[in-house]
């Protein structure tokens, strides 16, 4: 079975082709520096880049691959959540192909499809806990398998990945800023009593890290030296003077430390309540992170769990992801007609597949 995979949630423009769960090829375009300019994301660029480049990217593919349009079977293109321009370029591209080859089509949780991208380069051991941490989510799921998700705990505002932007934005640290947190991090110790582990002693699940956020800015304001002036390139990072790089380094470290810890105490008192989980799954952008990869890796031996990371490249949108969940939701005779619709951040993306000419319907 050959899937067609296209994602355009946010300012990546993917496509990839995966045949029997095998990557065959993909193709991306990255408009990281188009952004950087902004210093973040602007969706109304976004989505007109990926009106211009999506075409040219999927001729490419088939060109690499070596296939026709004739023979996907199945088009799966990330539905949501993301930014509803830029979903809706990806969504109405994959409507019309779908409609003019006669193949599948199947709209793709952008979420659960980063939780199963590390079966692209080995094996999902289920039941497992999911953890999702990237720019606008930090979730966790109980996942029994690869089309049952059951969402255990949430982001109620700043997600982590969101977090790292803002703080690398208050240091004027090029775009995006969470590599340079994570890099200059490495570099000290970090002072564990400097930031708080926000919403820890909630019992819930959920998530909150705009706490987190806040004590960085108020700190960073009492050592305003530590700034850039302006955004900075990666040369100026490079080339910090020694006495203020090693002051920066702590704040990152620190930092660092608040946010991997967080997550390990709430992924801790998940597993503490869950029976028959044989594995831990980590995805998502911040899933790149270094210390929360060792933390994760800590929790997972402490269990006596395995622990499933995706490759760094996978880490990041992109549209094998998308590719390898459409082949596993066709697997199970899933797919959505021409009135699929594309979901915003913020609302719950239905289970509205159709089955065997039946629908089923979730939250």
């Amino acid at each position: 079975m050959l899937t067609l995979g296209i994602e355009t949630s946010c300012d990546e423009t993917a496509v990839a082709l995966v045949e029997d769960g095998r990557l065959l090829g993909e193709k991306l375009a990255t408009q990281v520096d188009m952004h950087a300019l902004f210093g973040g994301v602007v969706p109304e660029i976004a989505s007109r880049e990926h009106l211009r480049v999506l075409p040219r990217l999927y001729k490419e593919l088939l060109a690499e691959t070596g296939k026709e349009p004739g023979e996907i079977d199945t088009v799966a293109v990330a539905r949501g959540p993301g930014l509803l321009g830029s979903l809706l370029v990806g969504v109405s591209f994959a409507k019309g192909l779908s409609l003019a080859i006669g193949a599948r089509l199947i709209g793709v949780n952008h979420l659960w499809a980063h939780l199963l991208a590390p079966g692209l380069t080995g094996d999902l051991c289920f039941p497992a806990l999911g953890l999702l941490v990237s720019g606008g989510h930090t979730h966790i799921y109980r996942i029994q398998s690869s089309i049952e998700f059951e969402l255990l705990g949430r982001t109620l505002d700043d997600a982590a990945g969101e977090a790292f932007d803002k703080v690398a934005k208050l240091m004027n640290f090029p775009y995006p800023g969470g590599r340079y947190i994570d890099d200059l991090g490495q570099e000290s110790t970090p002072d564990k009593k400097l930031f708080p582990r926000p919403y820890i002693d909630h019992p819930s699940l959920d998530f909150s890290f705009s706490g987190l956020k806040t004590a960085v800015a108020l700190h960073v304001a009492t050592r305003p030296d530590l700034v850039f002036e302006t955004m900075a390139d990666p040369e100026a990072v490079a080339n910090l003077a020694e006495d203020k790089r090693a002051d920066i380094a702590k704040i990152c470290a620190s930092f660092n430390w608040s946010v991997a810890d967080t997550l390990r105490i709430k992924v801790e008192r998940a597993l503490d309540s869950m029976e028959g989980v044989k594995s831990v799954i980590v995805a998502g952008g911040v899933a790149a992170n270094s210390l929360v990869r060792k933390t994760m890796a800590g929790v997972a031996k402490k269990h006596g769990l395995e622990l499933t990371l995706p490759d760094l490249a996978l880490c990041t949108d992109n549209g094998s992801m998308i590719a390898y969940a459409g082949w596993q939701l066709a697997k199970a005779g899933c797919s959505h007609g021409l009135e699929l619709e594309a979901i915003p951040r913020g609302q719950v993306v239905p289970l509205d597949w159709k089955i065997s000419s039946q629908s089923v319907v979730g939250a």
